[in-house]
């Protein structure tokens, strides 16, 4: 007698990719390796027709810089279980919204931040001011940022996250987002039919590495407490603009660490090689977590 073969349906064929789409990711999570998430599955509101362009990445000089972004995602490292901390950071490179600088603003200090105990997620998202961009600071690259800390706090469950440990960590323009992800934020809309959008955006903390377009920053009671670092080379409106911002967080009384570096000026990132005195702002940055009750 013959084995009658197998019948698949035309649903269960569509299925099969995904699942072992999901298999992989599931792995690559088992297995501490990092994993790129979008953040709409079905596409960003906005650039559903672009979803598919490939981002372009310049390597030259040994950067890693990412252009052509219309699919934003956050790309996760995983502390090793027996390491994790509970806490978690997004992080937003710089490159002036016109390219994404991944490299010393991004991967490096993401896989730092793991050797840590400290999840981090680095996002890509779209470029407001590349060549050509219809896309806006506030209605997109925003739309990103918030929706990337609604999915990191939708997952806590899932990556062993404290959900009100979740912070914001931004270079300069990814600075922009950082501030103003902690000015203007929501709890969620609990009817919402897509489960992320129920989550709230709020970062329990904020991490300024040199921000940009510090002229839009305020201040009110009630915001995540802050980190500010920074070079006194830098150009004023980040060397004097971060300085009257401190005031202003101790004021209205926002819990603020601020350090100046007398000999940096803009863009020293994060280098894991480098000895010179703001090189060390990461350590400076995990004390005061482990000040402020954010890190165990």
């Amino acid at each position: 007698m013959k084995t009658p073969l197998l019948n698949i349906s035309v649903f269960q064929k569509r299925l099969i990719p995904y699942l072992f789409c999901s298999l992989a990711s599931l792995l690559s999570l088992l297995a501490g390796e990092p994993t790129r998430i979008e953040l709409w599955p079905e596409g960003a509101p906005g650039s559903q027709d672009r979803r598919q362009e490939p981002e372009k990445t310049d390597r030259t000089n040994g950067a890693c810089n990412v252009t052509n972004i219309h699919a934003p995602s956050i790309t996760s490292y995983l502390p090793k279980p027996e390491k994790a901390t509970g806490t978690a950071i997004l992080i937003a490179p710089g490159g002036g919204h016109r390219m994404l600088c991944l490299g010393h603003e991004g991967d490096a200090l993401a896989e730092w931040f793991a050797e840590q105990g400290i999840a981090a997620f680095v996002l890509r998202y779209r470029l407001a001011k590349e060549e050509g961009s219809k896309y806006t600071v506030d209605e997109h690259a925003m739309a990103d940022t918030r929706r990337a800390l609604r999915l990191v706090r939708s997952r806590a469950s899932d990556w062993k996250i404290n959900p009100d440990r979740i912070g914001i960590l931004g270079f300069s323009a990814g600075g922009e987002l950082a501030a103003l992800a902690a000015m203007e934020s929501d709890a969620g809309d609990p009817t919402h039919k897509d489960s992320i959008e129920r989550f709230s955006c709020q970062p329990n903390f904020q991490v300024l590495i040199y921000p940009g377009s510090s002229h839009r920053f305020t201040v009110s009671q009630g915001m995540p407490p802050a980190f500010i670092a920074l070079g006194a080379k830098d150009r004023d409106d980040i060397a004097l603009g971060m300085a009257q911002l401190y005031l202003k967080y101790k004021e209205v009384g926002v819990p603020c660490e601020l350090h100046i570096y007398s000999n940096a000026g803009h863009g020293f990132g994060y280098r894991a090689n480098a000895t010179h005195a703001a090189a060390q702002w990461p350590k400076r940055l995990q004390e005061w977590l482990i000040d402020s009750k954010l890190l165990d």
